[in-house]
């Protein structure tokens, strides 16, 4: 290596400091020594930059900090003092005594802004003088408003406003005096700021230029250490490069570049070394190739530019149609014919190309071109036959999955174990409203939310994905439902797969809910009107029980509806559920939206009413609701007309229980209808002994069917153009055998509603045939007969069987039957009573002229007679109208051939009256009460009519 020469001159320090570079050993040391030196040059022009720097920082924060802030806090002391002075002023021309003790406040608190901007301003000053100022500021301020409150505001002479505003004139003239001195310290401070800022300048601009000058050296003297030795080793380098393996390599130090040389020297030999064994593995390998290619199962041929195969290996050869050994001997188009052949030649003459084809035996060949560099090319022959067939199945599995997963009503994704989609069909997309197109595999499932949110305004989809998100984070399993649109509610399940991933599915779960919900509405909600139904009504009962602690009362009202049943079977039942609908709505019109409305059944209703004034509420409730149901209802045509009983029980007054208050209002109800119907009736505990004692009275009916406590009495049906007896009225009566004889009016609707009409209906059928058959012949029996026992012609059957025990001829028995009956079932009936006169027993209309459509029954059915109603002989002696209606009557029944009967009768004028219009029969006490049978010889003597 060539040692360093000196500059050339007297000049010694670079020598010195090439002496120094050359004092390291290794050229990492010498660049060291130079990074050193140069860090040093740096550090010390640093340093001194930064020492100039600090220097005018600290000139300028005294400039900055001290005199401007001073003079800023002066001035707001000088801006406190003249707001001070107009409070002052304000303070002594004020009249109020509110806004004087306002203003001195104010003054308080201007003095103290004053004290302290003063404070902070002296404390920034940079001069005795300044503070001296201050402080005389301050003295004159105390001076001023001590003689403020010397002079008091009720002096308020020119002399006193001359005396203050003296003070205050001083303290402003020493406020001046301290923003001037203090402008003029910052003033000077600036000055010597600007001479040492000049100065640094110039000493700044000197080092730098001598640093620079001083770091040039020290980087030439480092590059004659170390070009000179770069070069013979780049030269070395080069020739090994270039193949010159016998180049001579120069001897080094003991530095790195020595290093570096004798490892080139290695490295030459190493090569020479290397490319010998090279060339004998070469000619190895070439051997080996042939037999691999020989050996391989895959056909392989080699053509070169010109079209000739120069190599093809057994199983080629035998695709071309030759053998190995004459693949020399055949040019590429001389295998026109051949499956592989034909491939080859119609494949690109230029890159890399494959191509597919079948051979004659059926196998399926995929051939590989490679172009090689000396303008032929390789082809690879392989068998894949195999591989074929399962692309074939797979692809077969993939269609029947793509028709599964697109057929699939739920929606489904599959994801990996690191989070990456991979399957997903079409259902999955069109649920969230996105675009099947936009999803990718191995999109993680919040990049498939980004496009929900991004294709959707809504962001409920979005939210379900993001709660799925959450899922994911506390495990793989678990399930969520939530709507993710107006219209749709989306159940999600997911499952973790045996790979690490999940699979999640999507149903559209919309009319499942829908159904639930209506379902539940149903259970809630009476079908018909869509009021609530009992048990919802017993719920709100419930509640308001429970806030009868907080002194919270309520009503409960029953509602039945009037003459409902009657609109139902005359009208037919269509009719009658829309005017149940038209009465629900009507209802919820009059209630407030505190209260509760339900229908418990049939036409009957009952309300919840909560309110502080319980009572009144529930009046003016109740007649609101009457008054409603004065006006008729329109339906399908009809113009139908129904009124309307309430019964009220009031908590806690009435109880507190549900049940208690229902049942009491129940039985309000029951009062209300029988008080003549379209009003309303407050609970009492009188209702209740009712209910006890018609409940005692239920249970002793039963009693007394089974002990044999009732008994018939007859009552005469006189002919009235004779005296005689034409039959006897069979009318039951109750012995009771504490009570004695109860009336038929009190038990007999009993007997119908607790169901043992039926049974007493048989009794009285066959005890009145049995007493009939002893009477004189050709007495008839008469025997009323309840709508209940024509259920399921029970009737036919206990008639015959009553003729067949007593032996009375069947035209001695005569039923009584009213509209009510016809009412039932209009059909049904009218086949029962077909039946019965076919038998030959004898049927009258019992209280005809009370119904609404009897004249219409008459045409339907042949009656035998008809009863007129003994309200109407009890007013012949009053009204006109009585006497034209039962001259009607007299005057249908003799025009359809049918006898007429009167009821009633009680006076010879009534009886005269209606000898003179033509009646036939007649019924009343003027004949006779209702006597036992034994009684019924005595008065067909008394009649004048022989037994015999």
């Amino acid at each position: 290596m060539r040692s360093f020469r000196p500059f050339p001159g007297s000049f010694r320090w670079p020598a010195a400091v090439d002496a120094f570079l050359r004092s390291g050993h290794t050229i990492r040391g010498r660049i060291f020594l130079a990074f050193l030196m140069l860090s040093v040059i740096t550090g010390l022009l640093g340093g001194y930059a930064a020492f100039g720097i600090m220097t005018t920082g600290a000139l300028v924060d005294k400039t900055y900090d001290r005199s401007l802030m001073s003079i800023n806090y002066a001035r707001a002391a000088a801006a406190d003092l003249a707001a001070l002075q107009a409070t002052v002023a304000r303070a002594r021309l004020a009249g109020d005594a509110e806004e004087r003790r306002h203003l001195e406040g104010r003054i308080e608190e201007l003095t103290q802004s004053f004290e302290e901007d003063l404070e902070i301003a002296v404390d920034r000053a940079q001069s005795d003088r300044a503070a001296r100022e201050a402080a005389a500021a301050k003295d004159a301020v105390s001076h001023w408003l001590a003689a403020r409150r010397e002079f008091g505001p009720d002096r308020q002479t020119v002399d006193v406003w001359q005396a203050l505003d003296a003070h205050a004139a001083v303290a402003d003239q020493h406020i001046d005096l301290f923003i001037n001195f203090t402008a003029g310290d910052g003033f000077s401070y600036r000055q010597t700021a600007r001479a040492i800022v000049a100065r640094d300048v110039r000493l700044s601009i000197a080092a730098t230029l001598g640093a620079i000058l001083l770091s040039g050296i020290v980087a030439l003297l480092l590059s004659r250490q170390i070009v000179q030795p770069v070069a013979d080793a780049s030269t070395v380098a080069s020739r090994i490069a270039a193949g010159e393996l016998d180049v001579t390599v120069p001897k080094g130090g003991d530095d790195e570049f020595g290093v570096l040389l004798r490892s080139m020297a290695v490295m030459r030999d190493n090569i020479a070394a290397m490319m010998q064994e090279e060339v004998s593995q070469r000619r190895s390998a070439e051997g080996l190739l042939a037999d691999a290619v020989q050996g391989s199962t895959e056909g392989i041929v080699v053509v070169d530019a010109s079209g000739w195969i120069v190599l093809a290996n057994e199983r080629a050869a035998a695709l071309l149609g030759f053998t190995a050994a004459e693949a020399g001997r055949h040019r590429l188009s001389e295998t026109c014919g051949s499956a592989v052949g034909d491939a080859l030649l119609a494949m690109p003459n230029d890159g890399v190309a494959t191509a597919e084809t079948r051979s004659a035996d059926g196998r399926w060949l995929r051939i590989s071109r490679s172009p090689t560099r000396d303008g032929g090319f390789v082809a690879v022959c392989s068998d894949v036959s195999l591989l074929k067939d399962q692309e074939d199945r797979l692809k077969r599995g993939n269609s029947q999955l793509d028709a599964a997963l697109s057929n699939m009503l739920q929606g489904l994704c599959l994801y990996d174990a690191e989070g990456g989609l991979l399957v997903y069909n079409r259902r999955f997309a069109d649920m969230l409203g996105i675009d099947a197109a936009a999803l990718r595999p191995g999109m993680s499932l919040r990049e498939v939310a980004g496009l929900v949110e991004a294709a959707s305004g809504d962001g409920r989809a979005f939210n379900l994905l993001m709660e799925q998100q959450a899922l994911l984070q506390r495990g793989a399993s678990g399930s969520l439902c939530c709507p993710i649109r107006t219209d749709c509610i989306v159940s999600l399940r997911q499952q973790p797969t045996a790979e690490g991933g999940w699979i999640a599915t999507y149903e559209d779960v919309t009319q499942r809910y829908e159904a639930e919900a209506r379902i539940i509405t149903m259970a809630r909600r009476d079908a018909l009107t869509g009021l609530a139904n009992r048990m919802v009504f017993g719920e709100r009962l419930e509640e308001a029980s429970s806030l009868l602690g907080e002194g919270i009362g309520f009503a409960t009202l029953c509602l039945d509806l009037d003459r409902f049943k009657e609109v139902n079977d005359t009208l037919g039942h269509p009719v009658g559920d829309s005017l149940l609908r038209s009465v629900a709505d009507r209802l919820q019109g009059c209630l407030r939206d505190t209260d509760l409305v339900a229908r418990l059944g049939g036409d009957e209703f009952a309300i919840v009413q909560a309110g502080p004034q319980i009572r009144d509420d529930a009046i003016v409730l109740a007649k609101r609701l009457i008054a409603a149901f004065q006006s008729p209802f329109l339906l399908d045509g009809h113009t139908v007309t129904v009124g309307l009983s309430i019964g009220i029980s009031l908590a806690p007054e009435h109880g507190t229980s549900p049940e208690k208050l229902l049942k009491s209002a129940d039985l309000a109800l029951y009062r209300a209808k029988a008080a003549g119907r379209g009003g309303w009736c407050f609970f009492d505990e009188e209702m209740d002994l009712e209910l006890r004692r018609r409940r005692a009275l239920e249970s002793d009916l039963k009693q007394a069917v089974r002990n044999g406590e009732f008994e018939l009495v007859f009552q005469p049906i006189v002919k009235l153009d004779q005296p005689r007896i034409a039959c006897c009225e069979a009318l039951l009566r109750w012995r009771h055998p504490v009570r004695g004889y109860v009336s038929p009016a009190e038990f007999v609707p009993l007997v119908e509603e607790t169901g043992l009409i039926g049974e007493i209906g048989e009794w009285v059928l066959h005890r009145a045939c049995a007493e009939a058959a002893t009477w004189p012949g050709g007495i008839g029996v008469a025997v009323n007969v309840s709508p209940a026992q024509f259920k399921h012609a029970a009737v036919v059957r206990a008639v015959k069987a009553a003729l067949a025990a007593s032996g009375l001829p069947s035209n001695r028995l005569e039923l009584e039957i009213t509209e009510s009956v016809l009412l039932t079932d209009n059909m049904a009936t009218l086949a029962t009573l077909h039946t019965l006169k076919r038998i030959g027993v004898r049927v009258a209309m019992d209280d005809f002229g009370t119904g609404f459509s009897s004249l219409s029954y008459l045409q339907s059915f042949p009656f035998d007679k008809i009863k007129i109603d003994q309200s109407f002989v009890r007013n012949l002696e009053v009204t006109g109208n009585a006497r034209l209606i039962v001259r009607s009557v007299i005057g249908l029944g003799r025009s359809l051939g049918i006898t007429t009967t009167a009821e009633g009768i009680e006076t010879e004028a009534q009886l005269e009256q209606l000898r003179l219009e033509g009646c036939e029969e007649g019924q009343g006490y003027l004949f006779s009460r209702p006597v036992p049978s034994a009684r019924i010889r005595e008065l067909v003597v008394a009649l004048g009519r022989n037994a015999a």
